[in-house]
């Protein structure tokens, strides 16, 4: 079974990720990674953050020579302004001095740098963490709880589309559908081949109008010192029918992608297929109607259920949404609590982005990989690509033959 963990805190020294279970002989290399790292920093809206912190990645195991090996997979993404955090963020005990003085020059988020930061931010992890945890500085809960950590991510993810392609042919591509009430106009899905394409949007579209109207609507909230939020979609191509199953609950492999969507920091609605839409259609209309192909196989007359039905893919492609709300660090401060002495006060304004969709499609993209790499393994296990690829062509010639 595929396994993966992220471990490490924003301003650490590194960012650690572990991918288990992929067979030997996959193609990978580290700038397999660095490409899709760079395909994560993108996007208009972004903070200055993406401007000075560079994804510096090492494979330390599981892959020798561009292949893996079929053991664990090791990846570190260093942080390069570690210097600037070496006191606040060390592992071992530092003089509590050290931590009572002002860091770095500029605005307060520059100056207070080591100090405790005892004002919880709505809408982030800091209050609830703070309380469940024990802690009385919020560092302790945001510095894990950062998107920072979905960099370790997006680096499983790209190894997890090397996997899907080279045993499958599964190709992935994401775009942004929404940015705050602003839509695609166009209902043409985006294909892989035009990955390039929607890298150089700055708003990860292939729509015109959409992209005039995604940046005007970050200016304006840019301008109004707020952010903004919106929708990404990804979707999977050529996955093969039977993938995921019908008689697990936590196994359907839409249960998998909703899960794996909704543990993306700042996710909080996920949609597949036409989803809302579709439960406020008849189901004369809502379903994917069954028929015969030109060349005899099986096909369907659309693809409302986004290629999954009854947890399991049903051919078509996958298509599935996450809604991204508006980050929660606002340049126009909240009001909050200092939990140090209980008064009212106004949350500190970190560092942020304006917005962090374009980013977010990439990160759901990944997750997306990473949960259907896991799927295709029950029908295409093994401990080589070959055997892989053998055993599902064995389950694609037993499909065909009925289907």
């Amino acid at each position: 079974m595929l396994r993966w963990i992220t471990a490490g805190e924003s301003h650490g020294p590194a960012l650690v990720a572990t991918l288990d279970g992929l067979p030997a002989g996959i193609t990978c290399t580290t700038q397999t990674i660095t490409q899709a790292l760079a395909r994560r920093r993108l996007g208009y809206g972004r903070g200055a953050r993406q401007r000075f912190e560079q994804d510096v990645v090492h494979i330390l195991s599981g892959i020798r020579h561009g292949t893996t090996l079929g053991s664990p997979i090791a990846v570190t993404i260093e942080n390069t302004e570690w210097p600037k955090w070496e006191t606040v963020m060390s592992a071992d005990p530092v003089d509590p001095d050290a931590l009572l003085v002002n860091a770095g020059t500029g605005d307060e988020r520059e100056v207070a740098r080591n100090k405790r930061l005892t004002r919880p931010r709505p809408g982030h992890a800091d209050l609830p963490g703070m309380l469940s945890y024990g802690h009385e500085d919020a560092r302790n809960i945001l510095e894990r709880a950062s998107a920072r950590e979905t960099a370790a991510r997006v680096a499983l993810g790209a190894i997890a589309e090397e996997y899907l392609r080279q045993v499958a042919g599964i190709e992935l591509v994401s775009h942004v559908v929404a940015v705050g009430d602003r839509y695609v106009g166009s209902t043409t899905l985006p294909t892989p081949r035009e990955t390039q394409a929607l890298d150089e949007s700055p708003v990860r579209t292939l729509d015109p109008q959409a992209e005039q109207e995604f940046t005007e609507a970050i200016d304006k909230a840019q301008g109004n010192g707020d952010t903004i939020g919106g929708i990404a979609e990804v979707i999977a191509y050529n996955v093969p029918i039977g993938i995921g199953t019908h008689v697990s609950a936590d196994q359907r492999l839409d249960t998998q992608l909703a899960g794996a969507l909704m543990s993306i920091q700042s996710v909080k609605a996920v949609e597949i297929g036409d989803g809302f839409l579709q439960a406020r259609m008849p189901g004369s209309t809502a379903h994917d109607e069954i028929v015969h192909a030109d060349d005899g196989h099986l096909t369907r007359t659309s693809n409302h259920a986004g290629g999954i039905e009854g947890g399991t893919s049903n051919g078509q492609p996958i298509i599935v949404r996450a809604g991204f709300k508006p980050i929660s660090t606002v340049p126009h401060a909240l009001r909050t609590v200092d939990m140090a002495n209980g008064e009212d006060a106004q949350a500190l304004h970190q560092r942020s982005d304006t917005c962090q969709v374009v980013p977010g499609a990439v990160i759901a993209q990944a997750m997306v990989a990473l949960v259907m790499a896991r799927a295709l393994q029950s029908h295409a296990g093994g401990n080589s690509l070959e055997e892989c690829r053998r055993n599902l062509r064995a389950y694609m010639a037993a499909i065909e033959a009925r289907a």
